[in-house]
């Protein structure tokens, strides 16, 4: 299953839910991302041909991060870019997430592993700005 988390007609996060299954090639993301996320699945056999990638120079204004869920639970909170409390979504062992826009947190509800993608170099403090998080105003997980 492929979920996508949209407010204000902004894609915040996109969910590829473990079970997700389909032949062939699939790209979730617009052309316009920074990140790029896409799904293969192909036969035993099949070839992609070798290949380099250009030098093709990119300006990413906006960080975006991909997570995989290695092994756990873990809630994922998102917030607008006012650092409003928007909603909840909880990812589990092999789920993906892209997180596109807005803001987001985390809270481990089991005992996690993630691997998180993320444009580089890291800016240091430059990167992000911390808030506080309130949990009497998060709503359960869908």
């Amino acid at each position: 299953m492929i979920e996508q988390i949209i407010h204000q007609e902004i894609v915040l996060a996109i969910i590829i839910r473990a079970n997700y299954h389909k032949e062939g090639i699939s790209f979730f993301t617009p052309g316009d991302f920074s990140q790029q996320l896409g799904y293969m699945n192909r036969p035993k056999g099949y070839v992609i041909d070798p290949h380099v990638h250009n030098l093709v120079e990119r300006k990413v204004t906006l960080t975006q991060e991909v997570l995989y869920i290695k092994k756990g639970k873990v809630r994922v909170d998102f917030y607008d870019d006012d650092r409003n409390y928007l909603e909840s979504r909880t990812i589990a062992t092999g789920d993906v997430i892209l997180l596109a826009a807005g803001g987001h947190g985390f809270e481990m509800i089991e005992n996690s592993e993630i691997i998180e993608v993320k444009q580089g170099p890291y800016c240091g403090d430059e990167d992000k700005v911390r808030f506080e998080h309130n949990p009497e105003n998060i709503k359960p997980s869908h």
